[in-house]
């Protein structure tokens, strides 16, 4: 056999080689696109989804809050953790059954056993009386009953007589006492009322 004939060889059996390592990569690559599908798979079913949700939160036969969000998401092996990625909308209610405020956010998570509920992604709270809360994020804690975040936020008096931007803030859970970190604005005094009251 000659040189060349032996030279013509090797670069076939090179090439076949190739081809077959080729293969292989791609069918096990494929393989692992399969095994990453059955795992995604095998995670969703840990995953309780339920669609058009609506909740309702009395005490002592009076209804105090709804919760209503187009998707509900529980995670049994995360105890007690449950999402709303969808966003959320909740409603509360004074004594007398009517709505003293709501709050929504485009994206909310609650997490049972520290008793802790955060919203986030355009973060509304709206007043009876017409003041308006904004911000990217909001924690309800249940244990203190207060609503807290560390990002900037915004508030709004009814009928465009103030507002308010602050760093951060902490309050209770009607407003009447917030406390606001680095706190700027205006006001504009109605009457026998010169200084400002939010929510009420």
């Amino acid at each position: 056999m000659s040189l060349t004939s032996k030279n013509r060889i090797k670069s076939l059996l090179s090439t076949i080689n190739i081809v077959l390592g080729a293969s292989l990569f791609i069918a096990c690559e494929n393989d692992l696109k399969d095994v990453e599908k059955i795992a995604n798979i095998q995670q969703e079913e840990n995953v309780n989804i339920s669609k058009g949700v609506t909740f309702t939160y009395s005490d002592s036969a009076k209804v105090k809050a709804e919760l209503t969000s187009p998707e509900m998401r529980e995670y049994p092996d995360s105890v007690g953790i449950i999402e709303f990625k969808k966003g959320v909308l909740i409603r509360f209610f004074d004594d007398k059954g009517a709505e003293s405020q709501r709050v929504k956010s485009d994206y909310a998570r609650q997490k049972n056993k520290e008793q802790l509920t955060e919203f986030r992604k355009n973060v509304v709270i709206n007043m009876a009386n017409g003041s308006i809360i904004k911000t990217e994020e909001l924690f309800y804690d249940e244990k203190k009953k207060i609503y807290y975040n560390t990002l900037p936020i915004v508030f709004d008096l009814k009928d465009g007589r103030g507002s308010f931007q602050a760093t951060s803030f902490h309050s209770d859970t009607e407003f009447k006492k917030i406390d606001g970190q680095n706190m700027t604005g205006y006001y504009i005094p109605q009457g026998e009322q010169q200084l400002p009251s939010f929510g009420r």
